[in-house]
């Protein structure tokens, strides 16, 4: 299975995620941050689903935005 959104579908799975979830995008990524320290793309989205009983393809959204603006901030 693929690990690559195209930009259009990211952002439209974002844009879902709150209102599927009843949380904030900002929450999510923040509990990301402070859940355990995993490495691979896949233990995360597992992670996410499994504590947090979410979707996959919200589960994976997630994690992408996370990772995308965590490559962001080394840039700075």
């Amino acid at each position: 299975m693929s690990l690559v959104f195209s930009e259009e579908t990211h952002r439209n799975m974002l844009s879902r995620i709150p209102h599927c979830t009843g949380r904030e995008i900002s929450d999510w990524l923040r509990t990301v941050e402070e859940g355990p320290a995993l490495l691979r793309f896949e233990e995360k989205v597992s992670w996410l689903r499994s504590e947090h009983n979410l979707a996959y393809g919200h589960a994976k959204a997630i994690i992408h935005e996370y990772d995308l603006r965590r490559a962001a901030r080394r840039l700075l």
